[in-house]
């Protein structure tokens, strides 16, 4: 390790790798190696060898980094702490010593790392110094971080459903009965006024309180549904979307069509809850940016995979521009369809709408998100 291309050249002579001396195939098979940086250190910690995926992950040439300690890799926070020395140590007494964590490279950039640091003897047990192998973990680490950031918001999105789904149970079934109960006992209160002359003036005025509380009836339906349709746990994700369809033309003016093959698809009830929420945050920005008079939400469920679209003809977005206020519905839609393990892309240009596309494997609707460990 860390010899010339011209001490190596010797090799290409070789008819096959049995030709070649033993000693020169460790020297191959460790030049060789692509994801392990191998090297060398003295009994003092000096690097003594470098192989070229050594120079790949740390950044150091042969020539910049041979004769230097191998301290060098470490955090200052572990330098100060005497890591380097105390691995050494562990290794002369024990043979060995494995360990994970941040190694620097040349540009001062950290990696998170997977260490072995084997002694190495002679014949007579005398310590020569020590084989160091590194390897780079930090994509592994990263994708491991990801998938544990999702299953964290995966468990979110769920506490808050079940938040919501309480809080709209308990205002539709306790507040919803307190006012029936208070409509029904003013009903009664204004056929004891028109009982008697004297009070029938005061009719009119039972009139008005009768229409504050469907008011508030309306209103509280209105919250609850909003919270979570009761629709979608009784009935189903079809006439949850039905509900949201007719609820979004009554209350935007834009005519609004859902489309669904099957009529009743049958999925887990996360899945359920967050295609119900797409489709909502996608009405919404509909509503708020589009200035549409039609929207159509198409889903479809054949074979392996789901498909959703929500289609508007409205003024349209320039994507390719930064983005503006209507992103952050998009970035709640994107949340989602990752949650699903689904793929999501909008298209749209000005004046041509909007286009929702979404692509989801139908395994993943029917399973129960894992929970973080």
């Amino acid at each position: 390790m860390g010899r010339s291309s011209g001490e190596s050249s010797r090799f290409t002579g070789a008819a096959s790798i049995s030709d070649v001396p033993v000693e020169d195939r460790y020297f191959l098979l460790i030049e060789a190696v692509q994801d392990y940086a191998i090297f060398m250190l003295d009994t003092s910690g000096r690097v003594t060898s470098w192989n070229p995926c050594a120079k790949r992950i740390k950044g150091y040439t042969p020539e910049e980094i041979i004769g230097r300690h191998f301290s060098t890799f470490y955090t200052p926070e572990d330098i100060a702490a005497g890591k380097p020395a105390r691995e050494l140590h562990t290794a002369t007494i024990e043979g060995r010593v494995v360990d994970e964590g941040w190694r620097v490279r040349r540009d001062g950039s950290r990696f998170w790392a997977n260490v072995v640091i084997s002694a190495v003897h002679d014949a007579s047990g005398e310590l020569l110094g020590f084989a160091k192998v590194t390897r780079d973990l930090t994509e592994s680490v990263r994708l491991a971080e990801l998938e544990r950031a999702n299953a964290v918001s995966t468990q979110a999105q769920i506490a808050r459903e079940n938040e919501q789904k309480r809080i709209a149970r308990e205002l539709h079934d306790d507040l919803g009965q307190r006012l029936t109960a208070l409509k029904m006992s003013v009903a009664l209160l204004e056929a004891n006024l028109e009982a008697q002359s004297a009070t029938q003036p005061l009719v009119s005025h039972t009139h008005e309180l009768q229409m504050q509380i469907d008011w508030m009836a309306g209103a509280l339906r209105r919250i609850s549904a909003n919270l979570r349709p009761p629709l979608l746990d009784d009935l189903g994700l079809a006439a949850a979307l039905d509900w949201l369809a007719e609820d979004f033309t009554k209350r935007y003016g834009v005519q609004a069509n859902v489309h669904l093959e099957p009529a009743e698809p049958e999925f887990g009830e996360f899945a359920t809850t967050a295609l119900f929420r797409i489709v909502q945050e996608a009405l919404t920005n509909v509503a708020r940016h589009a200035n549409a008079s039609h929207v159509r939400v198409e889903l479809t469920c054949t074979g392996l995979l789901l498909s959703l679209y929500i289609e508007d003809d409205g003024v349209g977005a320039d994507l390719d521009r930064p983005p503006e206020k209507h992103s952050f519905g998009l970035l709640g839609i994107r949340e989602r369809v990752r949650q699903l393990h689904g793929n999501v892309t909008f298209s749209s240009s000005p004046g041509n709408g909007f286009r929702v596309s979404i692509q989801v494997p139908v395994d993943t609707l029917r399973q129960r998100p894992i929970a973080p460990a």
